[in-house]
């Protein structure tokens, strides 16, 4: 019996960590091998493995399969006979190809999007023997584009009541200086909070992340604080200034917005709170992505996406400027003067007939005089000084 003798059956994938998942793109091969590990010789027909199947899931029991591959990595023969493999060691590899458009990887309280790599032992009449291994799947979002560079900016005003006695009103506006951002990264975050109330007001900023979640027609959201920020309190007819308050963003994953049952958004929100009465609510969009700003702009910029500047150059200037060279160390004998002149037609034969050559003859005039601490031709006393009106 292949079970009774079967010591371990399991999937590697090329690139993943000791005891993490490996992870890929869309699009990438993703190359593994089952190993099979036997302690003595078993009669065996076939194996077969059902690669990445794929769904998205969610508490309205709501699916979307983007992948499922299946391979038979050993074949049993033509003649029908088993196939039998002797003790020890036996590895099949396999390979396949990751759809161009994927999800990245998600776990939610509702729903989740998981790849997997499954193997599958059979035997006749028994139970199927199986082993499976995940992987995730990370969506290139470039933050390097117009749309998630352009900045974002709003306005919002609430008029304060209690006891329908008006209070006065209190206003906010907010601005930060675009849209796309990686996790790490700090937000400064502009704003001003006019309270024209009788009451201390306190504003606030938080980075929101919003779960949604849809099964036939169904919509299930959760919303969660990532990180906030409370800012001083704003008396009353008082104006307060954020001057790119920061607001960093910890480890969180990617937006998912292309997903047609899960998606994840981000939004930034600024609040004032206002006693007796309800917050004032200002929100600006954010997408959450994977490749971070360029030093020097756009990736699609024509300069910086196809050269890397190196600015090391700049750690060689010395902190005091030195006196300029001696003119004789720069200046080209007579010889090598005359070999800059250009060329006689005799000398270049049929060249001239060809595309036209510039020459440039350097140090044509006289040498300027050495360099001196002392003015060679000081002003007499004699001489009225110029007066600078006339």
């Amino acid at each position: 019996m292949i079970f009774d003798r079967l010591k371990r059956f399991s999937i590697v994938l090329e690139g993943a960590e000791r005891d993490g998942p490996a992870a890929f793109s869309p699009g990438q091969a993703v190359s593994g091998r089952v190993v099979l590990e036997l302690a003595a010789a078993a009669r065996l027909r076939a194996s077969r493995s059902a690669g990445s199947s794929t769904a998205y899931t969610q508490s309205y029991s709501d699916q979307v399969e983007f992948l499922s591959h299946r391979d038979t990595l050993m074949a049993p023969p033509d003649n029908g006979e088993a196939t039998v493999l002797q003790a020890g060691r036996h590895e099949f590899p396999f390979t396949f190809q990751l759809p161009e458009a994927l999800a990245t990887s998600f776990e939610g309280k509702h729903g989740s999007v998981r790849y997997w790599v499954k193997a599958k032992l059979h035997r006749p009449w028994s139970t199927v023997k199986k082993a499976k291994k995940e992987f995730t799947v990370i969506e290139p979002i470039d933050i390097n584009t117009p749309a998630l560079l352009a900045p974002q900016a709003g306005a919002k005003e609430k008029l304060a009541r209690a006891w329908y006695c008006n209070r006065g009103q209190v206003s906010v506006t907010a601005k930060i200086d675009r849209k796309g951002y990686t996790p790490g990264e700090v937000i400064p975050i502009f704003a001003e909070i006019d309270n024209c109330t009788s009451r201390a007001v306190v504003p606030k900023a938080a980075i929101i992340q919003t779960q949604t979640f849809i099964a036939r027609g169904t919509k299930k959201q959760k919303k969660s604080v990532v990180t906030s920020i409370t800012g001083d309190p704003v008396p009353a007819g008082k104006r307060e200034v954020w001057h790119g308050r920061a607001l960093k963003i910890p480890p969180v994953g990617p937006s998912i917005l292309q997903c047609r049952i899960i998606q994840v958004e981000y939004s930034l929100k600024v609040c004032v709170d206002i006693p007796g009465t309800s917050k004032l609510l200002l929100e600006l969009p954010l997408v959450i992505g994977t490749i971070p700003l360029h030093p020097f702009g756009s990736r699609t910029s024509s300069v910086s996406s196809q050269y890397s500047v190196n600015l090391d150059w700049l750690s060689t200037i010395p902190e005091q400027l030195e006196a300029p060279p001696e003119y004789s160390a720069v200046v080209s004998s007579p010889e090598a003067e005359q070999s800059l002149a250009p060329p006689c037609r005799s000398e270049l034969g049929d060249i001239l007939e060809g595309p036209f050559f510039a020459y440039i003859q350097e140090f044509r005039f006289r040498p300027p005089p050495l360099y001196s601490e002392v003015d060679p031709n000081p002003a007499s006393e004699h001489i009225r000084p110029r007066c600078m009106t006339c």
